[in-house]
C-alpha cells in the first residue's frame, strides 16, 4: 500500500485509527452508535413520510422539519457507516480526496443543521407574533428559498476547507486519530502552518453558529415579549407548547457542538482524547436520533397523526382479514 508520495507530500490515503486507546472495545461501542443511526434512520424516514401524506402537517412548520429530519439523515450517515467499518472491520483507510468529501460533506451538513434550526426559530416568531399573516408571509416558494439559501451558505463557506487542508504537507504521516475525517482533526496531523485553516474555521463558526444562535436569540426573546403579553394563561401555555420541542432540538444540537468545538482549540490537554472523539460522533448522531422522538412525544398534531397512521394500518389488516 503507498502511503506517501514523498515528491508532493500529499498522502495517497489516510488511516483512521477510531477511538485510540479503547482499540479493545472497538465492538463494544459499535452496538449503542448502531443502535442509534438505526433510530435515527427509520425516525427522521417515518417522520418525512408522514409530513408527506398527511395533509395536515402540510404546513411552513411541518415543512421545516421534514427539512430538518432530511438533514439529520444526511448528516449521520456521511460518518457513521465509515465509521461502523473502523470499529467491526478495522477498515481504516480512506482516500485522500474521500478524505477531503467526507469533511466537505460534514461541515456543509451540520452547517445547514444549524441553519435550519435558525428558521424553525423564525417560523416560531412569525407564528406566535404574526398569527394572520403567517400564512401569507411564509409561503412554499419563501419556504424554498429559505431552504435553498441554508444549503448555499454552507457550501460556499466550506468549500475553502478542502482546498486550505489540501495545500497542506503531510510529512509526519497520514494517521488521523479520529473515526471519521474533519477539517481540524485532519490538518492536526500536517507539519505545515494550520494558524490559516484555524482562524476560517473560526470565522465560519461565527458566520454559521454565530449568526443562527443570535437569530434563535432574538426570535425567541420577541416570542417571549409577545407571549407574556398574553392576557389568557391558556394562550400563553398553548404558545409555549407549540416551541418546546424546537428548544429541546436547540439544546440537542448545540451543546455537543459547543464541546467539540472548544475542545478542537482550548481542550487538548485537558479532554482525554477517547472522550473527545466519543463527543464528537454524538455531535453528529444525538440531533438525528432525539428529534424525531422529541417531535413525536412534544408535538399533538404529529402524535395524532402517528396514531391516525397506526390505527389505519390495523383497519386496513382486519379487513383483509
Amino acid at each position: 500500500m503507498s502511503l506517501l508520495n514523498v515528491s508532493s507530500l500529499i498522502p495517497v490515503s489516510f488511516l483512521l485509527n477510531g477511538i485510540p486507546g479503547l482499540e479493545e472495545v472497538h465492538l463494544w461501542i459499535s452496538f449503542p452508535l448502531f443502535t442509534m443511526y438505526s433510530i435515527a434512520l427509520t425516525g427522521n424516514f417515518g417522520l418525512m413520510y408522514l409530513i408527506y401524506s398527511e395533509e395536515a402537517l402540510h404546513r411552513p412548520m411541518y415543512i421545516f422539519l421534514a427539512l430538518l429530519s432530511f438533514t439529520d439523515v444526511l448528516m449521520c450517515s456521511s460518518t457513521l457507516p465509515n465509521t461502523l467499518c473502523i470499529l467491526w472491520f478495522n477498515l481504516k483507510e480512506i482516500d485522500f480526496e474521500a478524505c477531503l468529501a467526507q469533511m466537505f460533506f460534514v461541515h456543509t451538513f451540520t452547517g445547514m443543521e444549524s441553519g435550519v434550526l435558525m428558521l424553525m426559530a423564525l417560523d416560531r416568531y412569525v407564528a406566535i407574533c404574526y398569527p394572520l399573516r403567517y400564512a401569507t408571509i411564509l409561503t412554499n416558494v419563501v419556504i424554498a428559498k429559505a431552504g435553498m439559501l441554508t444549503f448555499l451558505r454552507g457550501v460556499i463557506l466550506v468549500i475553502p476547507f478542502t482546498f486550505l487542508t489540501k495545500r497542506l504537507p503531510y510529512c509526519r504521516g497520514n494517521v488521523i486519530p479520529h473515526t471519521y475525517c474533519d477539517h481540524m482533526s485532519v490538518a492536526k496531523i500536517s507539519c505545515g502552518n494550520v494558524q490559516i485553516n484555524a482562524i476560517y474555521g473560526l470565522m465560519v463558526a461565527l458566520l454559521i453558529g454565530g449568526f443562527d444562535i443570535l437569530c434563535i436569540t432574538v426570535s425567541y426573546t420577541m416570542i417571549l415579549r409577545a407571549v407574556v403579553s398574553l392576557s389568557s394563561a391558556e394562550a400563553r401555555q398553548k404558545a409555549f407548547n407549540t416551541c418546546t420541542g424546537h428548544i429541546c432540538a436547540i439544546v440537542i444540537t448545540y451543546v455537543p457542538a459547543f464541546f467539540t468545538f472548544f475542545t478542537h482549540r482550548f481542550g487538548r490537554h485537558t479532554i482525554p482524547p477517547p472522550v473527545h472523539i466519543i463527543m464528537a460522533n454524538l455531535y453528529l448522531l444525538m440531533p438525528p436520533t432525539m428529534n424525531p422522538i422529541v417531535y413525536g412525544v412534544k408535538t399533538k398534531q404529529i402524535r395524532d397523526s402517528i396514531i391516525r397512521f397506526l390505527f389505519k394500518g390495523k383497519e386496513n389488516s382486519s379487513h383483509k382479514i
